[in-house]
């Protein structure tokens, strides 16, 4: 069974204007999907219905079986999203309260929080960052932290809008790496990104959004090939019918 099923999904701003339109995608478990598109494409808003902070206006999106209208709780527990802005966030005073808050939510034991909070720190390469206050941490590490917080939550779907923005080189590669571990381990992954020489390499699928519609689905190698025409840059090792094993170097 899919973990995602959008089927019709469409979605109007307050003012009437249609930010999706009629989008139908599936979602394989443990599948590695890129989600591209130009600015105003519809993808921040496709990626907020996965976790149902957005409801459709029409369509469904149904979340390991169940529709998020009809339970908008189960697919925030499934579904975890890393926003672009991590410092938005970050609602603790330490990284490790940061990354309770979710568990604690959820009513847990305190044992069970301490066990799942442990391990997500430890799973994200932040041990002995516990006590520290995380706005004072680098982009990277923030990222990190709002990773662990989805990661005690247990979700089998992470979501990230944008992971690579405003990170510098170390950033991207902490980052980066995370994700792959993420893949590997398991976990379900959707995210969003401009920067498609950094990821696509390792990514299992590539849609392309435009207009708030799904205008390409397939294997990277393949979608990537005059993305120009939809508001994405095409990587120049693309350009140059390079191997997409290549581009990681």
């Amino acid at each position: 069974m899919n973990i995602l099923e959008v089927s019709g999904l469409t979605h109007r701003f307050a003012d009437g204007t249609t930010a999706l339109s009629g989008i139908d995608l599936s979602v394989r478990p443990g599948e590695f999907v890129v989600v591209a598109g130009a600015n105003g494409s519809g993808k921040t808003t496709f990626l907020r219905h996965l976790n149902a902070l957005l409801l459709p206006h029409a369509g469904r999106v149904v979340v390991d079986g169940v529709s998020t209208i009809d339970n908008a709780i189960h697919a925030r527990r499934a579904v975890g999203m890393v926003f672009q802005d991590a410092d938005s966030q970050i609602v603790g005073e330490t990284v490790y309260d940061d990354v309770a808050f979710g568990p604690e939510n959820l009513g847990l034991a305190r044992g069970e929080i301490h066990r799942r909070v442990t391990a997500a720190i430890s799973a994200v390469g932040l041990d002995g960052f516990a006590d520290q206050r995380p706005h004072f941490l680098s982009g990277g590490e923030k990222r990190r932290v709002a990773i662990a917080g989805i990661l005690a939550m247990q979700s089998r779907v992470l979501v990230f809008d944008e992971p690579f923005s405003n990170l510098d080189y170390p950033g991207v590669r902490q980052v980066l790496q995370q994700l792959i571990t993420l893949h590997r381990d398991g976990h379900t992954i959707l995210l969003t990104t401009h920067d498609l020489e950094k990821v696509l390499a390792h990514a299992d699928r590539l849609v392309v959004i435009r207009a708030g519609a799904v205008v390409r689905d397939g294997a990277p190698a393949d979608a990537v090939k005059g993305i120009d025409a939809f508001g994405v840059r095409e990587p120049e090792a693309s350009r140059r019918g390079m191997a997409l094993s290549s581009w990681l170097g």
